[in-house]
């Protein structure tokens, strides 16, 4: 893999959950789910934010009833962003309440579609649904640093800051380890 493709799918690598666990977050997903990252932070253009998926068919009729509850809401109320649903390869459902950033170090592989002879990453490319879920994710985002500044906590479970400053760390220590490598392998100079 060469880097992150913005609207691309993916699956993280295990080591990513156990760092949201490791800062005081929840992730209790145990199903291997999709990601879609949807968009670079518009700070770091290292960082995407990602948004978990799932297939939609395999919801029962009380899941179904639970979601339906959550897309009837109210545009005002921001439980309204917490899913979506939407077309990718299959009817799909989106966790957007669950949205983390993600760096390329935490990618494990891409998601694949088509016969196994042509298979290609799946990117989506509908329009409509991207404007959709970066408008909710957007909002997510907003709503939590807002939550933050005003409660002094986060409000999602998975610490989606605390996340994103944890990677953000991490790029600026990598970079920085990186400086010595590269003069050392640049050789003397003839000055």
């Amino acid at each position: 893999m060469q880097g992150i493709v913005e609207k691309g799918m993916y699956f993280a690598k295990n080591q990513f959950y156990q760092i949201i666990k490791n800062l005081g977050g929840e992730w209790n997903d145990t199903k291997f789910r999709p990601i879609v990252t949807l968009m670079k932070s518009s700070d770091n253009p290292d960082i995407y934010w990602a948004i978990p998926m799932g297939n939609l068919d395999h919801r029962d009729k009380k899941q179904q009833q639970r979601l339906q509850r959550y897309l009837n809401k109210k545009d005002h109320d921001i439980a309204s962003c917490f899913y979506h649903v939407g077309k990718t390869d299959k009817d799909s459902i989106f966790f957007i309440s669950d949205v983390v950033p993600i760096t390329m170090k935490y990618i494990e592989r891409e998601y694949m579609v088509g016969p196994k002879s042509h298979n290609k990453q799946y990117v989506i490319k509908n329009k409509n649904l991207i404007a959709e879920l970066e408008r909710k994710v957007g909002r997510i985002i907003a709503f939590e640093k807002s939550y933050i500044q005003s409660q002094g906590k986060p409000k999602f479970r998975q610490r989606i800051l605390d996340i994103y400053n944890y990677l953000e760390k991490e790029l600026i220590l990598e970079s920085v380890q990186s400086v010595p490598e590269q003069i050392a392998s640049a050789g003397p100079s003839d000055t």
